[in-house]
């Protein structure tokens, strides 16, 4: 028994030193970096996440089986299990190290979708992480990558729809036909932003708040109207009816300065390019136009047109231009003939 009193003094030492690391030492080390604000910190802590407590752990075991009374064998193969799990677990945070990074720079990087170069770019890492864990226990990895190459082609098969949606989505990134935070509307009149493209499908959220999930192959071979496309900003257009004895050019005047009172409102960065108007029509009770005003994005129409039609309602009535409605005169004529019964 007295054999046993180093190795389970080892092991006992190892597991209180990662519950005094990750309990302790490792929370305030987090919470100075956090203070200091050093970039990356943030994901760096979020990737050792228990990895502190199991490598305490693990070398607290390793020294127990070195000092431990036990065969050659048994200990050459603890020894291997424990490497693998060493392996395994600075992989894991390798992984979660690229995905967060990856993250951060699609965050950074407008219309680049988040979800699916950060599960890739995790993926990539595990199985490269894999591959170099099996090759230093001893298996030899050829063959496994030549079966995986041969069994590649039933994969494939079997999971078409997935590789199909997936490369769909790499598609979509790549072209740059649809970006996160993209207002898009599709054939069958759903529409919404863009808030990521993953591997299989590509979610928009309405401005009702409502999700819509869109599969990537659907929406690779769909017709769309992307709206800030080449550019976020977009022209509002609402027609307007005057009365035929209005002063034109006065009208002209007064819906101009509305409308730039509206964009000093909305979208006050866009005021150089100047609104316009354009008559078009002789209609049944007024004359028509259009007026033209760039705002910055499809979502700020409504409120662009809300303003307009308050401000414009309210400057016509102290101009006295009438803007007309509908009105039909009925002109009856008596019948003067007698019905003899």
């Amino acid at each position: 028994m007295m054999q046993w009193i180093l190795p389970i003094v080892f092991l006992l030492a190892g597991l209180l030193a990662g519950i005094i690391g990750e309990k302790f030492i490792f929370k305030k080390l987090k919470v100075f970096v956090s203070n200091t604000k050093i970039p990356g910190s943030e994901i760096i802590f979020s990737s050792l996440h228990r990895m502190t407590f199991i490598w305490f752990a693990l070398a607290g075991f390793s020294a127990a089986i070195l000092s431990a009374p036990i065969k050659p064998d048994i200990a050459n193969l603890l020894q291997k299990s424990i490497t693998v799990i060493v392996l395994y677990s600075v992989t894991l945070v390798l992984a979660r190290l690229s995905a967060g990074f990856v993250n951060v720079f699609t965050h950074r990087t407008e219309g680049v979708s988040a979800s699916l170069l950060s599960n890739i770019a995790k993926v990539a890492v595990i199985v490269l992480g894999s591959l170099i864990l099996l090759q230093t226990v001893g298996v030899e990895i050829t063959p496994i990558v030549t079966t995986l190459g041969i069994s590649g082609l039933a994969v494939g098969l079997a999971l078409k729809d997935t590789l199909e949606n997936l490369f769909s989505g790499f598609y979509l990134i790549i072209s740059k036909q649809v970006r996160t935070g993209d207002y898009v509307k599709l054939a069958d009149n759903h529409e919404g932003y863009v808030i990521d493209i993953s591997w299989r499908n590509t979610t928009i959220r309405e401005l009702s708040n409502n999700v819509i999930i869109v599969p990537n192959s659907k929406l690779g071979s769909a017709i769309f109207i992307n709206y800030h496309l080449p550019v976020k900003e977009i022209t509002l257009t609402l027609n307007v009816g005057v009365d035929y004895e209005s002063d034109l050019e006065h009208v002209e005047k007064v819906t101009v300065q509305v409308a730039k009172e509206v964009m000093q409102e909305i979208a006050p960065q866009l005021i150089a390019n100047e609104p316009y108007i354009r008559f078009h029509k002789f209609g049944d009770f007024s004359i028509d136009f259009t007026l033209y005003m760039r705002v910055n994005e499809f979502f700020d129409q409504r409120i662009g047109r809300h303003l307009f039609i308050k401000k414009l309602h309210k400057r016509y009535q102290q101009e006295g231009i009438k803007i007309p409605f509908p009105a039909r005169e009925l002109y009856m004529q008596e019948n003067s003939a007698r019905i003899e019964g």
